[in-house]
């Protein structure tokens, strides 16, 4: 089997990319140096490589590169930056929700996912919607607290 082009739209931007048989998304977007897209497991369990995909967050570790094809993708770097940081990555370091880090991206790109479905959505469907989000250093309390709190603002 061979190399083959697929062209999809990543962070608003119109690209063609080479990807290698069996290749997954998170690996084809690291390469090209996507690096927030965080590898973890490896198995879609941690949530770590979440993107968004036509508005719904999907654990990129486990999607075939083909797939995104046509597609219109989302990482972290299309959110916020160190000097205009997006309303959830400000609530995350109010909140006091932030320590290592890793797991950070996957949970905004849950989020921000959630916030683009629901204008006002329960704590339950927080709960539920960042379920696949896993965090090794902070209980989830505080992630869920700052979700809330720009779930809230966006509301009013």
């Amino acid at each position: 089997m061979s190399r083959r082009s697929i062209t999809f739209t990543i962070n608003g931007e119109k690209k063609t990319f080479e990807i290698e048989p069996g290749e997954k998304l998170a690996k084809l977007l690291r390469r090209k140096g996507y690096v927030g897209v965080k590898e973890g497991c490896d198995e879609g369990t941690c949530g770590a490589c979440t993107v968004i995909i036509d508005g719904h967050a999907v654990f990129s570790c486990i999607l075939h590169a083909f797939l995104a094809d046509g597609r219109d993708v989302r990482t972290i770097e299309s959110i916020g930056d160190f000097d205009n940081p997006h309303p959830l990555q400000a609530a995350l370091v109010e909140e006091g929700a932030v320590q290592c880090g890793y797991c950070i991206p996957g949970m905004i790109m849950s989020a921000e996912a959630l916030m683009q479905e629901m204008s006002n959505p329960t704590d339950d469907d927080i709960r539920t919607r960042m379920d696949g989000n896993l965090c090794r250093c902070t209980g989830y309390e505080k992630i869920w607290a700052a979700v809330k709190k720009v779930a809230q603002t966006n509301k009013s």
